[in-house]
């Protein structure tokens, strides 16, 4: 499986919902929160264009946005983040 890397921040519902997601789906992530280290905000920003969190992505090298919980849950309802995510 893919590198899931999820830049999120304490006090983020949405960054709560997207670990329930991927606890529930036995995904396993890498958690990024930007409020605890501020200069990964700046990479977060430049590889996805937005400044909301949470911001997910697969790859080793963040290779692919998938963007936020929203886009996350569509992903999956499209049938997209399972071949995302395969090897």
């Amino acid at each position: 499986m893919k590198k899931v890397t999820m830049f999120s921040t304490r006090i983020c519902s949405y960054c709560q919902r997207a670990k329930l997601f991927f606890d529930k789906k036995n995904i396993p992530y890498e958690e990024i929160k930007i409020d605890e280290n501020p200069d990964q905000a700046q990479i977060m920003m430049e590889k996805s264009g937005r400044q909301s969190v949470p911001q997910i992505f697969i790859g080793p090298d963040l290779d692919y946005h998938v963007g936020g919980f929203d886009d996350l849950v569509e992903h999956d309802m499209d049938g997209k983040l399972q071949p995302l995510l395969e090897d």
